[in-house]
């Protein structure tokens, strides 16, 4: 799923654990009824916070995450939170891969992937089987 807005809110980074820790982000939706979306990003996904800023427009991929809790007295509650795994920069165009041994931005050159040879035994002469 994904939510897009703008950035209203970027927390600080909590050390929850020695092995645990979370950045929390609120953004504003851009809707006719804005909401407020508080989405955690947690262990090495925090850092990706640090390339967005408050007031940018952005795009967020998420996944929700329910959780049980029952108390020493028995009751049982639920919980939900927003877990962000990606995020982009909203009023940015995607911008295409650059053809091998071109850059963008002054980079390094982009590598492709090397062509896969077609290996269907159906190709070619209808005599050939398979095995």
């Amino acid at each position: 799923m994904e939510i897009t807005g703008t950035v209203k809110k970027i927390l600080d980074l909590q050390q929850v654990s020695p092995t645990f820790r979370k950045r929390e982000l609120v953004v504003q939706t851009d809707e006719q009824y804005p909401q407020p979306i508080l989405i955690e990003f947690t262990q090495d996904r925090s850092d990706l916070l640090n390339r967005v800023q408050e007031g940018q427009k952005v795009t967020v991929s998420i996944n929700i995450r329910g959780r049980e809790w029952t108390g020493r007295e028995g009751e049982t509650r639920y919980y939900v939170s927003i877990q962000g795994w990606r995020i982009q920069n909203a009023d940015a165009p995607d911008v295409p891969p650059a053809p091998q041994g071109q850059t963008y931005g002054g980079g390094a050159p982009v590598a492709q992937a090397p062509a896969v040879p077609n290996t269907n035994a159906f190709d070619g002469d209808d005599d050939d089987l398979p095995f």
